[in-house]
């Protein structure tokens, strides 16, 4: 018998993504598009159907903020963003990503240099990555990622730290200030992604973003020696073909953030320029940055200024693991920035220099300014107005695991504080191990300070402790991730694979939401789905006739009592041969489909993950020529 209709969902309490409110119907899907909804439709006509009672189902949710460009290569499917509801991802951001492949020349070996500590990415992982990015140019790119079998749905942008070293060289990007021809090469290779269907362009200024390699260890990566005139000139390209700006803000010049960012002017312009810009905003040790951004946003798009900008907003609370002293935070310290300028091996490296008196006495400085006496920094920190992320609070810095097992959970505070008891009386060590750390700890670990370097010199990266930096009221996060002028998002799905993981960004997202009623619900999901794939110009995050289904089906019951964090575990990836942090909301997400096929369902992946070419590489929805994606029957839009 033919049906004709593919599958239907059945049931469920249907969210279009418009934000109007939901309602109990189907979606009967044909040849990977939506070929019917309302109520009671006859699941006769259906070869396939899935039952969707008592869940909400909705468009598939947007992650735009991700460095899943590396993640992709291993697993084109996508597992770790796709089980939790995710069907499109945006890629490339903070100016770093493949679209020229690994630009290997000279001895360079950009792939690695730029990707390793500014997204805390294991050198050999890399590596893997580099030899398999043969292709040269941002139509080979493309070509590349239409060949994947993608489970979900990319969007890759063209970053400016990978073009200024595929015309400069990455030697050549660091080194010197782009030339006139230089400045013509950028512009031509950027406006050649345009018209390839790119769907824009990111840059990265945020001022502890460091190269890995030797001879640059010290240097900044390529985007922030980008001067305002080859910002100004290759944002105009992206106002032309109306692409977005993924940007950093440079945030320790305040006068370089204002100028940087009234380029989304429309009224300076002539035409507004759509600008994403990423930023911590509920920072702990600075409470005056939220309020800054939201009076800068509102500026922005002011009728004065008529911009089009919005920041993005996490849905949770910043909390980042530390490998003994490596972590992207660690890297705004100059004082921990020297232990993170090693690679990872270098475990003889890090002791030596652990145990320099010079290195323990700028760690020492470092670590007390603020914390004792008078004087600006003093006041300063009591005002909350410190300028770094981290903010050396004992009581904030949570063991994890690798020291004494009784020590998991426990603040620094705690166990610092017994450990000066420990040393009037012996007895205060509360198991042999602690004891034995105890005793083989310096005397100089009496001090806030010392107790930490002598943890690390102990442990090295052995010891696994974390702290969150921002986001930690949760009715803060909730203002930012329903404020009109942000976008949820800023999960860094991919990135900083043992230090923190955010594929559930949209789950806890929904969570929030769910917690003030089906109205909000409505709201956010819209927030997930159509508003960021309007923002970026691209045919996703919808389920009306026609469209493409990428649909996610969620277990609200589930999704009620689901905790992020004890969801969040280490797993052994054996593709990547590496340890990474990952996400686990099994039960909320019950079923996930990519172009009308099922990819998750029922708490496991399809035999159509990884293996067939579901998802697509999309392009921006102005393109209209080269060569369509696959399959052949989604690729005309």
């Amino acid at each position: 018998m033919t049906h004709p209709w593919d599958r239907v969902i059945v049931g469920g309490l249907v969210f279009d993504g418009t934000g109007a409110p939901p309602a109990v119907e189907d979606i009967a899907i044909k040849d990977g598009r939506i070929a019917a909804r309302g109520p009671d439709l006859d699941r006769t006509q259906a070869e396939t159907v899935i039952e969707a009672h008592g869940e909400w189902v909705m468009p598939g949710l947007l992650d735009i903020h991700t460095h899943l460009d590396l993640e992709v290569e291993f697993d084109p499917a996508l597992r770790e963003v796709v089980r939790h509801g995710t069907t499109t991802v945006l890629m490339s951001n903070c100016s770093l990503g493949l679209a020229y492949g690994n630009q290997r020349r000279n001895g360079e070996d950009p792939l690695v240099d730029c990707f390793a500590r500014v997204e805390n990415m294991p050198k050999p992982v890399l590596r893997k990555v580099a030899e398999r990015a043969s292709w040269t140019t941002s139509a080979g790119y493309f070509s590349h990622l239409d060949d994947l079998p993608l489970g979900c749905n990319v969007i890759p942008l063209i970053p400016h730290s990978m073009l200024r070293a595929q015309v400069m060289g990455l030697n050549g990007s660091v080194s010197r200030t782009a030339g006139e021809a230089d400045l013509r090469g950028m512009e031509e290779l950027l406006e050649q992604a345009m018209t390839e269907g790119y769907a824009g362009f990111s840059t990265d200024s945020l001022p502890f973003h460091f190269l890995s390699e030797d001879p640059n260890r010290r240097v900044k990566i390529p985007s922030q020696f980008g001067q305002y005139k080859e910002l100004k000139r290759l944002t105009a390209i992206l106002r032309r073909n109306d692409r977005i700006w993924q940007a950093t803000p440079p945030k320790d010049k305040p006068l370089a953030v204002f100028r940087n960012f009234l380029l989304t002017s429309g009224r300076l312009h002539g035409r507004p320029l759509k600008v994403t810009a990423v930023a911590a905003l509920d920072v702990a040790a600075n409470r005056s940055l939220k309020k800054l951004a939201m009076i800068l946003s509102h500026l922005f798009n002011s009728q004065l200024l008529k911009g089009h900008f919005r920041f993005q907003a996490l849905a949770a609370p910043f909390k980042v693991f530390w490998d003994g002293p490596i972590n992207p935070l660690a890297e705004e310290v100059p004082a921990l920035r020297e232990l993170n300028e090693l690679d990872l091996e270098d475990v003889d490296g890090r002791k030596a220099l652990l145990k320099d008196t010079a290195f323990q006495a700028r760690f020492s400085k470092m670590w007390m300014t603020g914390k004792t006496g008078f004087g600006p920094a003093r006041f300063k920190r009591m005002m909350k107005m410190e300028s770094l992320a981290f903010d050396r609070d004992f009581e904030q810095m949570i063991f994890h695991s690798g020291g004494p097992e009784i020590w998991t959970g426990e603040s620094f505070q705690q166990v610092f504080d017994r450990y000066r008891a420990w040393r009037v009386d012996p007895a205060f060590a509360r198991t042999h191990a602690e004891q034995g750390v105890f005793e083989r700890l310096p005397d100089t670990a009496a001090t806030e300070a010392g107790f930490v370097l002598a943890l690390f010199e102990e442990f090295d990266l052995g010891l696994r402790w974390w702290t969150v930096s921002a986001n930690r009221d949760p009715e803060t996060i909730r203002e930012l991730i329903n404020h009109p002028l942000t976008l949820p998002g800023f999960n860094d799905s991919g990135a900083h694979i043992t230090n923190m993981a955010f594929y559930d960004g949209n789950l806890r997202a929904l969570k929030l939401a769910q917690e003030e009623g089906l109205e909000r619900v409505a709201s956010q999901i819209r927030r997930l789905t159509r508003e960021p794939a309007d923002f970026l110009g691209v045919k996703a995050g919808r389920i009306e006739l026609g469209d493409c289904a990428d649909v996610t089906v969620v277990n609200p019951e589930a999704l009620a009592r689901y905790d992020s964090e004890a969801g969040s575990r280490f797993i052994w990836r054996e593709d990547y041969g590496h340890e990474q942090m990952v996400n686990r909301s099994d039960g909320v997400v019950t079923t996930v489909l990519v172009a009308g096929e099922p990819v998750y369902a029922q708490g496991d992946f399809t035999p159509a993950a990884g293996r067939t070419p579901l998802g697509r590489a999309l392009r921006h929805e102005s393109w209209s020529g080269g060569r369509q994606t696959k399959p052949e029957a989604l690729a005309a839009e």
